[in-house]
């Protein structure tokens, strides 16, 4: 992962905290234990840092419901 890439999904685990109510902490370990980070955000940056916040936010809720997690 690099700098750009970290930064990125640091921005948006906050994003969702803010979009959610919770914690950036909560939001976190949901996207870590779904693979959200390794297997969606980071081989997806490239597109996905293009895309407007409310865009992501939105497509890692369906990326978690569709594995059964939620925050």
């Amino acid at each position: 992962m690099n700098e750009d890439s970290f930064s990125f999904v640091i921005y948006m685990l906050h994003a969702c905290a803010d979009r959610w109510h919770t914690t950036p902490a909560k939001v976190y370990q949901a996207v870590k234990d779904s693979g959200c980070i390794d297997q969606y955000l980071i081989p997806y940056y490239d597109i996905l840092h293009t895309q407007s916040t409310d865009y992501v936010v939105h497509d890692i809720d369906e990326y978690l419901k569709n594995r059964g997690m939620s925050v």
